[in-house]
């Protein structure tokens, strides 16, 4: 089995089919395209999602809290707080570690705005190196919050930032040997792109402007973002490789490692689908987000195509596995 997300069909079979029992306060559970819950308590929602950290080593407290908290402000809910579990190896020098990633969360907390609650630490020998799950509570009003599954027919696709930030950091800090011909400065640059991993603010932007749907970008890249949105609304789309920017470091390390950066881990990039892209550009531009129209959402029972640079339409038929996870198992 390839190693990341569970294939959507393994997913329904093994982990959605089994959802405890049915309440009426859950306005949304699990389901494929979905990241987080949503909790009525009556004045407000409560809304909640949890991620692992194993794509990165260097800086991965600070991207626990982040990647988390994105998924609750995708649903327009405003994070409040973050638990941690933190799983050890016993190995020297635990105490040292724990503190250090510690500090990462509560340093990416108070950047948010947002409490450190709590959590679990454990020292165990069933992890290989140490493992960080974080896990975002949110509250948003009553009737404002967005779902991934919420895009309809003819809703335009907008991208917030650009393609593949998140993986072209991770590949430039924690495999830099493969990188030794290129310029350190773009090397430099690229490190740099895991201080632009939050997409909360665009987030909470994008719904007072009015989109139907949000995902952040994350495993798989914008096109997994891209399936995963069209799935969960039941939907088709198209997306044009020529709009999607792509920053230069992320193209160059691309380029040198033969990933395709459209499906590299894209943390930091946000996907919004609304009937009119004008007044959502708009508004995230005045907020300092840059943002373009890549695609649309076609007509149910369409699939998600890519229109290549060359005219050339490629289909995707499931979530596509993510360009870094690839390219870590060929080197295996």
């Amino acid at each position: 089995m390839r190693t990341g997300k569970l294939p959507p069909r393994l997913l329904q079979r093994a982990v959605l089919a089994h959802r405890g029992a049915r309440r009426p306060d859950v306005l949304l559970g699990p389901a494929v395209g979905e990241d987080a819950a949503v909790i009525d308590l009556g004045d407000e929602l409560c809304v909640i999602a949890s991620d692992p950290i194993t794509g990165a080593a260097a800086g991965a407290g600070r991207l626990a809290v982040h990647v988390a908290a994105n998924d609750v402000a995708v649903t327009g809910a405003a994070p409040v707080g973050v638990q941690v579990v933190l799983l050890w190896p016993p190995e020297p020098g635990v105490e040292a570690r724990l503190a250090e990633m510690m500090a990462e969360v509560s340093e990416a907390a108070s950047e948010l705005g947002i409490a450190v609650l709590g959590g679990h630490t454990e020292v165990t020998s069933r992890v290989d190196g140490g493992l960080i799950i974080a896990t975002c509570v949110g509250k948003a009003p009553r009737g404002r919050y967005v779902t991934s599954g919420g895009g309809r027919p003819g809703d335009r696709l907008v991208l917030v930032r650009a393609a593949g930030l998140e993986g072209t950091g991770i590949l430039a800090a924690d495999h830099a040997p493969y990188l030794a011909s290129l310029d350190e400065g773009l090397l430099a640059r690229a490190r740099g792109f895991l201080q632009e991993i939050s997409v909360v603010q665009a987030a909470l932007t994008a719904r007072d402007a009015g989109v139907t749907a949000m995902h952040d970008v994350t495993e798989g890249g914008v096109l997994g973002a891209v399936w995963e949105l069209a799935q969960a609304a039941g939907v088709g789309a198209t997306v044009h490789r020529k709009a999607v920017p792509v920053r230069p470091e992320t193209a160059a390390i691309c380029a040198h490692l033969g990933i395709d950066p459209l499906g590299l881990l894209g943390s930091g990039a946000l996907i919004v689908a609304a009937p009119d892209e004008g007044p959502v550009i708009q508004a995230l531009a005045a907020r300092g987000f840059p943002a373009v129209a890549i695609g649309r959402l076609e007509e149910p029972g369409e699939p998600v195509r890519v229109i290549e640079d060359d005219g050339r339409v490629r289909t995707i038929a499931d979530c596509p596995e993510d360009e870094l996870w690839r390219w870590l198992r060929e080197r295996s």
